[in-house]
């Protein structure tokens, strides 16, 4: 089998589609898939939290500038032709457009001009960062793209039931729920140390953790308002950790209260495990996540998860099970925090919780689903091939 994957977000940049993206083109390459890649270009002096480069041999870098109001988003120029080229010496069975940006759609082009089955995966709902984003009047009209977008595809893979719901209600439902899954042996309880601790001077403190992109859709300012709160009754008792960058992130240290330490992007597979393990308890404020990879993580890592029951979270979040459910203002924030560091009992079972419904969402699993979804796809295709053949047969046998 030979697949083509296009994406407009891929390592060294960070976020859950090119962690998920980069996970799959490794996990389709150790199955024995022929993959080509086709990604935009990053800066030579990027640096990648990942320890290895995930490129396949068949891949095709696009030129690319940053995003004004946002650098680490990279826009690859629409060379469709280059595109075309590439994918037809490549010859792929099956085109994945992994976005709905500029490489996406150059990769849907790509199959429709070839003939070859064409699939995308709906990861985000963009239509709701209009709102984070100040540009309400944008909402319909990003709507109608990913409709448009997502129309032609043969299966539409998406990562929560939420998101598939999304779909169905705008006519879209050829869908399959997919990409529910963590790495348990990279994220595991048994990475965490004291070398966290020491090197950020957290001492005896409970530390909650955040790991994600600092971007207005991800709501941190309603952590570090409820942490504030917590920490009028905590005092030195708690911490808050926060990893990751993005274009929030100068307002966000402008605001922060005493006792939070924001690190920056780290090394995903070095350095990450030992972060979330070395935590006492994770939060997550967003409301637009389809999946929330990171929840997931911090579940894998043993720690009992503070968040909003929104989105792609609601599918993992057990209030009272693996975490807390919070509502999206900081006093329901503020409470979670102070219960988990006054019932230390209840810490523990809700990590051991968190770390049991991990478990049960094996990432092995789901890489042999995708294979086997692809190989749906293209046994569909032949099917209505032949019978297209079929059925125009009698007809040229009738005028002959």
């Amino acid at each position: 089998m030979r697949v083509l994957h296009c994406t407009d977000t891929y390592p060294p940049e960070v976020n859950g589609v090119s962690v998920v993206t980069a996970l799959v083109v490794d996990g389709l390459l150790a199955r024995g898939v022929n993959v080509g890649l086709v990604l935009p270009s990053h800066p030579a002096d990027a640096v990648s939290v990942f320890a290895t480069t995930h490129l396949p041999t068949a891949t095709l870098t696009l030129p690319s500038c940053g995003f004004p109001p946002y650098p680490g988003i990279r826009l690859a120029l629409p060379r469709a032709l280059a595109v075309e080229r590439f994918a037809r010496a490549f010859q792929p069975d099956i085109v994945h457009a992994d976005t709905e940006f500029i490489v996406g759609r150059l990769g849907a082009r790509a199959a429709r001009r070839l003939g070859v089955p064409l699939v995308t995966s709906f990861h985000t709902d963009f239509a709701q960062y209009t709102e984070a984003y100040g540009l309400p009047w944008l909402r319909r009209p990003v709507t109608r793209s990913l409709v448009r977008f997502h129309e032609p595809a043969a299966r539409i893979f998406t990562p929560s039931s939420v998101t598939a719901g999304w779909l169905a209600t705008h006519g879209l439902a050829r869908s399959e729920v997919w990409g529910r899954a963590v790495d348990i042996n990279i994220f595991h309880p048994a990475r965490r140390g004291a070398a966290w601790r020491e090197r950020l001077g957290l001492g005896e403190a409970l530390v909650f953790l955040h790991v994600g992109r600092l971007a207005p859709e991800k709501n941190v300012t309603l952590l570090l308002a409820g942490f504030a709160a917590a920490r009028a009754t905590l005092g030195d008792r708690v911490r808050l950790v926060i990893a990751g960058d993005g274009p929030a992130a100068p307002s966000l240290r402008a605001a922060a209260p005493a006792g939070v330490d924001f690190i920056g992007f780290i090394n995903r597979e070095r350095d990450l495990p030992a972060l979330y393990a070395s935590a006492d308890a994770f939060l997550c404020s967003s409301t637009t996540e389809t999946l929330g990879l990171v929840v997931l993580e911090a579940m894998a890592s043993g720690l009992p998860v503070v968040a909003v029951p929104a989105g792609g979270v609601a599918d993992h979040l057990r209030h009272h099970d693996n975490g807390l459910a919070v509502r999206p203002d900081a006093s329901s924030v503020a409470a979670a925090i102070v219960a988990l560091v006054d019932q230390p009992a209840l810490r523990a079972r809700l990590g051991r919780g968190a770390r049991d419904w991990a478990v049960a969402i094996d990432w092995e699993r789901e890489l042999d689903r995708l294979v086997h979804s692809y190989r749906e796809v293209l046994d569909d295709d032949a099917g209505a091939a032949s019978g297209a053949t079929t059925s125009t047969a009698p007809a040229r046998s009738r005028a002959s």
